[in-house]
């Protein structure tokens, strides 16, 4: 059976938008901390998602994790009831990612990500979940060469699997921009792909 290794690899184990009840989101703005462990504990997962793949370590995901709901917590009270909590916090999550890439060298494959690729790309279980140091691997063979913003969009996009006005919202970009960013990913990403030896368009 063939299928389109890039399309796999983008379709796998995107997030849904987690909504969480207004009630406790007006209780964390008045300052109440058990409130806000709930807050923790229903977002924590796409966080460290989300920086797993644009850091590529799994160290800095954890730390940025808690860098996230620190910064969650100090600006409870600027946060506007009437927009999505969930866009809010990947909000955050998703500048704070792209400081610290700013700060770091710059990501490469390793030799045995390429190991660790070529054995999921033969993997006949579809389903199979990916761990955390799998993720880091193939997202460091597919997302070299990206520039920051195209990484932010196409790990947004595909990865986490959000909508491309969710996309505009986070990253302040605009329509043409997301689109202009995510079209170079992806061609970068195919040839990518075509130099390892893997037929993009089956």
């Amino acid at each position: 059976m063939t299928f389109s290794i890039f399309n796999r690899i983008i379709g796998k184990e995107t997030q849904q938008m987690i909504q969480i009840a207004e009630d406790i989101v007006v209780r964390c703005q008045q300052g109440e901390k058990a409130a806000f462990r709930g807050v923790v504990q229903t977002y924590q997962r796409m966080v460290f998602s989300l920086s797993l793949k644009l850091l590529c370590d799994e160290e800095e995901a954890r730390d940025m994790v808690q860098e996230t709901f620190i910064r969650v917590w100090q600006r409870m009270g600027e946060y506007d009831t009437q927009k999505n909590f969930t866009t809010w916090i990947y909000t955050i999550a998703t500048r704070l990612c792209l400081d610290r890439l700013k700060r770091m060298q710059q990501v490469v494959s390793m030799p045995d990500d390429e190991l660790v690729f070529r054995r999921y790309a033969s993997d006949t279980d579809t389903h199979r979940a990916l761990e955390n140091k799998e993720w880091v691997s193939i997202v460091r063979m597919l997302a070299e060469g990206l520039g920051e913003k195209q990484r932010m969009v196409f790990t947004l996009c595909h990865l986490e699997g959000l909508s491309s006005s969710e996309v505009e919202e986070i990253t302040g970009l605009d329509a043409k921009q997301v689109k202009s960013n995510l079209y170079v990913a992806r061609q970068t990403i195919r040839e990518r792909l075509k130099q390892l030896g893997y037929d993009t368009n089956r």
